[in-house]
Parts: structure tokens; C-alpha cells; sequence
């Protein structure tokens, strides 16, 4: 909640969350799959990165690791501490700490949207609270937006994460309010 008590107390108009790191995908994917019954190799892209023999091993982990955990995916909370990270529980949680305050928060990519995703599994209040800034290249990404019903406002074709497509998306959202006001 710290993170939510420092935008509020500098004033901020919105959140947005960012992540980086190494394998986020998979994690994010895992839970994608996992929450939308869908299977991995339609949901794994290559990340920053891997080439189709990449994406290949990495449906093929997650499709083990979702067979061995089978029991694990019933309770949304029991699934997010199984496959999820560090990065998508603190998003999760901050996610749900925006919307309690009455925060609205701009949403980014893939990890950030499998993290709203768990909010709203979770919560399903805080939907309300939540925008979405862009869409990203990864398979997975469109079907959890899918599952939302999210409409994005920007389709970049980015895989940077690390907040870009809501910081992008959020001089659009500037210029809406000025225009409405």
C-alpha cells in the first residue's frame, strides 16, 4: 500500500505500475493461462526476445508446471503465489490499494495486465478504477484485455513494459479531460 499512500500524498491524479525483468512473461503467461483455461502455446510469445524454438520450451514449462500444480489453480490468491512473481503480486496488490482509494490507475502491458487481472479475481470492484494504456505484441496480452473487456487506448506493438505504454497513453488522457472540461 506504500505506493499507493506516496502517489496520494504527492498529489497524483493516477497510478501506473511498471515492471522489468527477466522471464516476466512466462510468469504472466502462466497465470493467463491458468485464469482463462487457455493453453500455453497459444499464449506464449517471445518476450523481449526468444526466437520460436524460445517460445516453443517455453509453452512447454508452463504446460508442465500448470499439469504438476493442477491443484493449486481453484482459489485466485493460492494461483497468484504459485506462478505468480514479485512484480505481479505488488501490482496486484497496489492495484486493489488504488481503487479503495478512489486512485485510477493507467494500466500497461502484458504483466500489469495479468496483475488487473488477479486484482479483479480478487476484487472484481476495482475494474472500475482501471484504464488501459496500450496493447502489446504478446499473444497472451490480447486475450487477457479480451477477457476484461478491456479496450486499450494504444496498440504499439511494444514489448518494453516497465510502464511506457501508460506513461504514453497518458498525455491522450490529459488532453481528453482538457478537452471534456
Amino acid at each position: 500500500r506504500s505506493a499507493i499512500d506516496r502517489a496520494l500524498t504527492n498529489g497524483a491524479d493516477c497510478f501506473i505500475a511498471g515492471e522489468m525483468g527477466i522471464a516476466n512473461t512466462t510468469s504472466a503467461s502462466a497465470l493467463a493461462c491458468a485464469w482463462l483455461k487457455a493453453p500455453p502455446v497459444e499464449m506464449c510469445g517471445p518476450g523481449t526476445g526468444l526466437n520460436t524454438q524460445g517460445v516453443n520450451r517455453k509453452a512447454e514449462v508452463i504446460a508442465r508446471a500448470l499439469q504438476l500444480h493442477a491443484d493449486r489453480l481453484a482459489d485466485p490468491k493460492t494461483t497468484l503465489a504459485t506462478f505468480g512473481g514479485f512484480e505481479v503480486a505488488a501490482m496486484t496488490g497496489a492495484y486493489i490499494a488504488a481503487a479503495q482509494a478512489g486512485l485510477p490507475v493507467i494500466v500497461d502491458g502484458l504483466i500489469c495486465t495479468v496483475s488487473a487481472l488477479a486484482a479483479r479475481l480478487l476484487n472484481p470492484r476495482v475494474e472500475d478504477w482501471f484504464l488501459y494504456g496500450h496493447q502489446s505484441a504478446e499473444p497472451a496480452h490480447a486475450r487477457v484485455l479480451e477477457a476484461l473487456q478491456a479496450k486499450p487506448l494504444l496498440k504499439l506493438g511494444m514489448r518494453l513494459g516497465e510502464g511506457s505504454g501508460a506513461a504514453t497513453a497518458f498525455p491522450l488522457l490529459q488532453l481528453a479531460c482538457a478537452l471534456h472540461g
